[in-house]
């Protein structure tokens, strides 16, 4: 580098005090926006931008938030997709965490000025939408709240052979019940469990009968499975709570999946305890909820485990307001009208004709996803690319996922709500403008 270009770099003391590089900074941090800085004067030493443009090209570069994360346009057609954070919040949800992210209330009773319940407010919600339900607490997720559960009941722990699930990334029901140091009482077969399979395995040991509902596979042919209908008055008198995990967090039947359990309906078949996710179907934030018998809610509150486990004032905002509040993201995909879908791909199809990308709008199929029916597909339109846009669009601005499908890219509408269609037309026409 020769001693004028030397000269011609801005000096970092003086980009910083840049009046709206000063105003960055106060949002996103010092250091955040002195990196930026420090790599725009690379860029001038490189001669690849001018002295002048350093203070616009941070702006430019900088991101929205100080956290490394970004915002997705999902459109894999996956309505709950675990690797891009499964159930986007509603606004209302979004509004609540704000608003509790500075001091709350969380537990306070304003009233007294003393101690108050924590996350009440939540509870309360979750009562009101599952009315079978006695009492409720919440913890940071499914898998906690089972393992609070086993750790909680101990003893042994009856639980069928074709329900001892394996769920993403490796890892395994049974090594985290074992984990605890509860012990497993398999019964039945891989394809068949009988009720006098359960019966006969209580004992003066037996801590609970667990009922693990298999949401991401399923198995057909010669099988029987025992419900919670049948093993409930099987176990009444016996001091042997029944727990069902449920898993996906349905809060009612829902016409479009006669086959995923639900909440409301597995109390109301007799189960002491219900386990789910509040970040699936519930459509909220990451959480595991459990709902049922006060009693036995209250042990599960007053174990030790419970400190380690629960959840922030954040989440609790966002689950009371998932509930509370309008049809959030994941229900109103579920619940979206075929031919509206197919209206959005044609008029997202237009809009990159008329901006010179090759586009049709095209038939697809959507999932649940996030471990939740499996076999269940739901007809969808889709925006079809050339093949060689999905790895750039993922890099995009605003990156967006899709997946390729016969030798194009495609770009399902279901899992995106209509506000982000003309968001994903300028990223599809950003990266097309690179190749011309």
């Amino acid at each position: 580098m020769t001693a004028d270009l030397r000269r011609a770099v801005p000096r970092t003391d003086a980009l910083l005090a840049d009046p709206q590089l000063v105003t960055a900074a106060a949002r996103l941090g010092r250091d955040l926006v002195k990196s930026a800085v420090q790599s725009a004067q690379q860029r001038v030493r490189d001669g690849e931008i001018g002295p002048d443009d350093v203070v616009a090209t941070v702006l430019r570069e900088l991101p929205g938030t100080a956290s490394s994360l970004s915002p997705v346009l999902n459109a894999t057609g996956v309505l709950v997709h675990t690797n891009l954070g499964r159930a986007p919040l509603s606004a209302a949800a979004v509004d609540a965490v704000v608003a509790a992210s500075g001091t709350t209330d969380v537990e306070l009773d304003l009233g007294t000025g003393r101690r108050g319940p924590r996350g009440a407010g939540a509870l309360d919600a979750l009562l009101a939408a599952v009315p079978a339900a006695e009492a409720a607490i919440v913890v940071n997720n499914c898998a906690a709240a089972l393992a609070l559960v086993a750790t909680a009941f101990g003893g042994e722990l009856v639980i069928a052979r074709g329900e001892l699930v394996e769920i993403g990334d490796g890892f395994r029901i049974p090594e985290l019940l074992v984990s605890t140091g509860a012990r497993l009482r398999e019964v039945g077969t891989t394809n068949r469990a009988a009720l006098a399979d359960y019966t006969a395995a209580l004992g003066p040991d037996t801590g609970a009968v667990l009922k693990v509902h298999p949401s991401n596979f399923v198995v057909r042919g010669f099988t029987r499975a025992v419900e919670v209908a049948e093993l409930a008055p099987a176990l009444a008198g016996t001091g042997v709570p029944l727990v069902a995990d449920v898993g996906s967090g349905l809060l009612r039947p829902h016409p479009a999946l006669p086959d995923e359990p639900d909440l409301q309906s597995t109390l109301a078949a007799g189960a002491d305890l219900v386990l789910c996710s509040g970040d699936k179907l519930l459509g909220g934030p990451q959480a595991g909820i459990v709902l049922g018998r006060a009693d036995l809610v209250q042990r599960l509150r007053r174990h030790p485990l419970y400190r380690a486990l629960r959840v922030d004032k954040t989440t609790l905002a966002a689950l009371e307001a998932t509930l509370r509040g309008p049809v959030p993201p994941v229900r109103a995909m579920l619940d979206a009208d075929l031919a509206g879908l197919q209206d959005r791909a044609a008029a997202v199809a237009d809009a990159l004709r008329a901006a010179g990308v090759a586009a049709d709008a095209v038939p697809s199929t959507a999932r649940v996803g996030g471990g939740g029916a499996p076999e269940f597909e739901l007809p969808s339109a889709a925006v079809a690319l050339d093949a060689r846009f999905a790895e750039p669009l993922r890099r995009a601005n605003q990156p967006v996922v899709g997946y390729l499908e016969g030798g194009r890219t495609l770009l399902d509408l279901r899992s995106l709500a209509p506000d982000d269609d003309a968001r994903l037309v300028a990223a599809v026409r950003e990266v097309a403008a690179r190749w011309t």
